[in-house]
C-alpha cells in the first residue's frame, strides 16, 4: 500500500500483514489514504512523546495525531509502545498481534474523529473496535 510506512524497533511485526491489514480496514470505513505513519516505540519513547506534546508525563499504549481536516482522507501519525503492547496483550489474554491490530485500528478511528473521553464515545469507539478486529484479526495471525 503507498504511503503507509512502518518503523519499528520490534522485528516482530509483520510489515506485509500490517499493509494488507490496513488496507483493509481503511476499505471497510471507505477511507482513502493520504499517508500514514506506524511508529512502533519502546515506553520510554512514547513517554516522552507524550509528555513533549500532551502535557503527560507518563507511557501510553497509544498517540496519534491528525494532519488532515478531512474525516474521509487519512493523513497523520500513530505511535504504539511495544512494551504497553505486550502489557496489554497479556492483560487482556489476547495474542500480541492481535493487541497491535487493536492499537491500529484504534488510532485510525481517532484519525477519523471518534473519541473515547465520555463513557458513549468510548462504547462508540468500542463497538467499532471490536466489529473491524472480529472480522480482520485473521490478517495477522496466520
Amino acid at each position: 500500500m503507498r504511503n503507509l510506512r512502518i518503523y519499528s524497533i520490534d522485528k516482530k511485526i509483520p510489515k506485509k500483514k500490517l499493509h494488507y491489514f490496513v488496507k483493509l480496514i481503511l476499505e471497510d470505513l471507505k477511507l482513502s489514504l493520504s499517508s500514514l505513519e506506524l511508529n512502533f516505540i519502546k515506553s520510554d519513547k512514547i513517554r516522552e512523546i507524550n509528555k513533549q506534546y500532551l502535557s503527560h508525563d507518563y507511557s501510553t499504549d497509544i498517540i496519534t495525531f491528525n494532519y488532515s481536516n478531512n474525516k474521509n482522507r487519512i493523513d497523520g501519525e500513530i505511535f504504539i509502545s511495544v512494551d504497553d503492547a505486550t502489557e496489554n496483550a497479556a492483560k487482556y489474554k489476547v495474542s500480541y498481534l492481535e493487541e497491535i491490530g487493536r492499537l491500529i485500528v484504534h488510532g485510525v478511528l481517532h484519525l477519523i474523529g471518534f473519541d473515547d473521553l465520555t463513557p458513549g464515545e468510548r462504547k462508540k469507539m468500542k463497538n467499532q473496535e471490536n466489529r473491524l478486529i472480529k472480522k480482520y484479526k485473521f490478517i495477522l495471525l496466520r
